[in-house]
């Protein structure tokens, strides 16, 4: 099994899952952050270290940014990438569950990059698989790789996550990205404030886990936030996650940043977002020195080709 000494303690990451964020301890986060800081100078120019290796991406939802991610990843790293992007062209239209497609698949690759409409999805794959599955997002429920690059993107442009005061804004109840975010901070020196429509507010599973570690605000109105936070993080109203359109209509537009909303913010603020954006974050506001949103694209990539040596054994 392989292992890495930070710190006296033993890390294991050869073969390993990833389905919740919670599965890691910070110190096991803090190396994966470290990897990704030594792979990011290669990220350019290409690297052979997973030369022979396949991933598989098994995307039963729609997907840009996190499947390109993994596949980029995989090829800048040498490997090579297979699967689709939509359930439809799989043969779970056949009728197919998803640990027989998942038996199937591990015969083709060394590592399985998921992605499904439905929660525990990604921890029922990782119980029938015989190789590592990556959770690519599952349902409402978590986004974990995406909470690292998240944290690998604050890490970059504050030089440091501990002592920070950050702010996540929008879809709490239905976004997964800040759900996974929201744990991961849990592990930091942090100040959380959750900024929500009443509908909209955080999970009170997340709710209950996070508070145990660290001080949490829970807030309606943006404008009383944005002057005191060092990281705004906002994502879009999920509206394929609501069981009724009229519902969604409700709290549609409850939150946008434009240049007059950062009249109040702190000149150093950073605007995160996990995209794709709607309209809760104007264009004129990418010009700014607050835009963070597409650099944090660019993180996904390293991060994930971190994540992807680790636990394909590239990288001990």
């Amino acid at each position: 099994m392989f292992r890495v000494v930070v710190l006296g303690v033993s890390l294991k990451f050869e073969g390993r899952d990833i389905v919740s964020v919670k599965d890691f301890s910070r110190k096991e986060i803090d190396y994966i952050l470290k990897i990704a800081q030594a792979v990011e100078p290669i990220a350019a120019k290409g690297s052979d270290m997973l030369k022979g290796k396949i991933l598989a991406t098994l995307f039963f939802e729609p997907s840009t940014r996190t499947r390109l991610s993994f596949e980029a990843a995989m090829h800048k790293l040498g490997g090579s990438a297979i699967g689709f992007a939509e359930a439809e062209i799989a043969s779970v239209k056949k009728g197919e569950n998803l640990a027989d497609t998942v038996r199937v698949v591990e015969n083709y690759a060394d590592v399985i990059a998921l992605r499904h409409p439905l929660e525990g999805a990604a921890r029922l794959a990782s119980e029938f698989s015989k190789v590592p599955i990556i959770n690519g997002g599952s349902g409402a429920e978590e986004h974990p790789t995406q909470a690292i690059l998240d944290l690998y993107t604050i890490l970059k442009e504050k030089g440091k996550i501990d002592g920070l005061k950050i702010a996540l804004v929008g879809d709490l109840r239905y976004g997964r990205t800040v759900h996974s975010l929201a744990y991961a901070l849990s592990m930091y020196n942090i100040e959380l404030c959750l900024v929500a429509p009443e509908s909209l507010k955080m999970r009170r599973e997340v709710l209950e886990t996070i508070k145990e570690t660290i001080p949490v605000t829970i807030r309606t109105s943006l404008e009383k936030v944005i002057s005191q936070v060092d990281v705004l993080y906002i994502t879009r109203i999920q509206k394929e996650r609501f069981p009724e359109p009229a519902e969604y209509a409700k709290v549609k537009g409850s939150y946008k940043i434009n240049l007059e909303t950062l009249k109040k913010a702190k000149k150093n603020l950073i605007i995160l977002h996990p995209l794709p954006r709607t309209d809760e974050i104007s264009a004129e506001v990418d010009n700014t020195s607050h835009a963070r949103y597409f650099q944090q694209v660019w993180n996904g990539t390293v991060v994930r080709m971190a994540i992807l040596a680790l636990i394909l054994g590239a990288i001990k």
